[in-house]
């Protein structure tokens, strides 16, 4: 049996967004909540592009990349990130932050599908 979730961004705050998502995939909502099981529950989020994103924070927000090498550390600002790979990747990136990371936590951004 899998639950399915359908969440509207447009117009909403991209933390707020992204916990709500995270507590429905973690099964919090649920009565049997367990922590070290994952329930069969997709996440829909629809209109990612038209989440409420400051200005000051489309581009302060920096996103880090280290490639492993001396020097390989690069940031990225959260509006050439949406232009690269989408508002559907921001979203995404602050799901993953607000799960904690165990190996449940791939299994559950499978199960997160995000639409521009």
């Amino acid at each position: 049996m899998n639950t399915e979730h359908t969440i509207d961004a447009k117009g909403k705050k991209l933390g707020r967004v992204a916990s709500e998502a995270a507590r429905l995939l973690m099964g919090k909502n649920l009565v049997a909540f367990a922590r070290n099981k994952s329930p069969l529950v997709t996440v829909k989020i629809t209109n990612a592009a038209k989440l409420s994103i400051s200005e000051k924070h489309r581009e302060n927000h920096k996103y880090a990349h280290f490639s492993g090498y001396q020097g390989g550390l690069k940031f990225e600002t959260l509006d050439a990130l949406a232009a690269r790979r989408g508002y559907k990747e921001v979203v995404r990136h602050a799901v993953r932050g607000m799960m904690p990371a165990n190996k449940l936590r791939p299994g559950r951004l499978k199960r997160l599908i995000v639409t521009e």
